[in-house]
């Protein structure tokens, strides 16, 4: 009878044991689960390619969405809703957003409430002469970076960024926009042409080359100014969002990530 009363005891203490860490485990496995992923974004830039170019970029935009569930697709092009890349996207998405630079602003939720703004301006209207539209723009940009409360700002524009280094000449240029975003802490620019070395310091009157059409996009860190002539990729960009950094890929049209930028929330950056 005792030795029967001590099996009983034995069998349902282990139980209890496994019971308890059955529970346990159930419990990391929720918590894994319902743990907040990873925001994740394209940017491309449009333009007209040649047709096995234009073929490949759509195939490897539907492949990366796909595999990084993608929530939208940044598309920068001075030819709004006639580029013939957004014209030619064999896939939809809920997510998907080609989207011209113009006044838009898109805010989006990532980790532990975390959030991102990208603000996308029309950079089209700093070439025009109406001093009016420019400074509209400009009042814009402004007022909505200096309202935003987000811990990630980027600026999408299709020209490329100005840092103009104090120049007299370039000092009423619009596109002189590196001491505002560092004043109101945005962490990159999105452009269709890329912010050089070379861009930087030439004449305000010839803001950009506009060669490689087609190309990029590319990301400028505006805390801290580099040549960009090796970031330049015929491709994607895919960036990846986190409470703590933000790090772009540059994908090339065989699918090889060719170089990453990595940005930390307390700003430092790294290559």
């Amino acid at each position: 009878m005792k030795e029967h009363s001590w099996l009983c005891t034995f069998i349902t203490q282990i139980s209890l044991c496994f019971c308890v860490y059955l529970a346990f485990n159930m419990g990391d496995r929720t918590e894994s689960s319902s743990r907040p992923v990873e925001t994740y974004f394209m940017s491309v830039a449009g333009g007209f390619r040649p047709e096995n170019e234009q073929t490949l970029l759509l195939k490897l935009m539907e492949k990366v969405a796909k595999v990084y569930k993608v929530q939208f697709v940044v598309s920068i092009s001075e030819l709004g809703e006639n580029d013939p890349l957004g014209l030619n996207v064999r896939y939809t998405t809920k997510s998907f957003k080609g989207q011209r630079p113009g006044s838009y602003l898109k805010h989006t939720k990532v980790q532990y409430g975390k959030t991102l703004d990208i603000v996308i301006v029309n950079t089209e209207l700093f070439q025009g002469p109406s001093a009016g539209a420019i400074e509209h723009q400009l009042l814009w940009l402004m007022k909505t970076l200096e309202e935003s409360t987000s811990d990630w700002r980027i600026v999408v524009g299709f020209h490329p960024l100005l840092a103009c280094n104090g120049s007299t000449e370039a000092k009423d240029n619009p596109l002189c926009l590196h001491e505002m975003f560092l004043n109101h802490r945005v962490d990159a620019y999105l452009s269709g042409h890329a912010c050089t070395e070379h861009v930087h310091k030439q004449s305000a009157k010839q803001p950009g080359n506009a060669d490689q059409p087609g190309k990029g996009p590319c990301l400028t860190p505006i805390r801290r100014i580099f040549d960009q002539n090796k970031e330049k990729v015929n491709g994607l960009l895919l960036h990846r969002v986190s409470s703590l950094e933000l790090v772009t890929y540059s994908i090339n049209l065989e699918g090889d990530v060719a170089h990453k930028i990595e940005l930390q929330q307390s700003g430092r950056e790294a290559m």
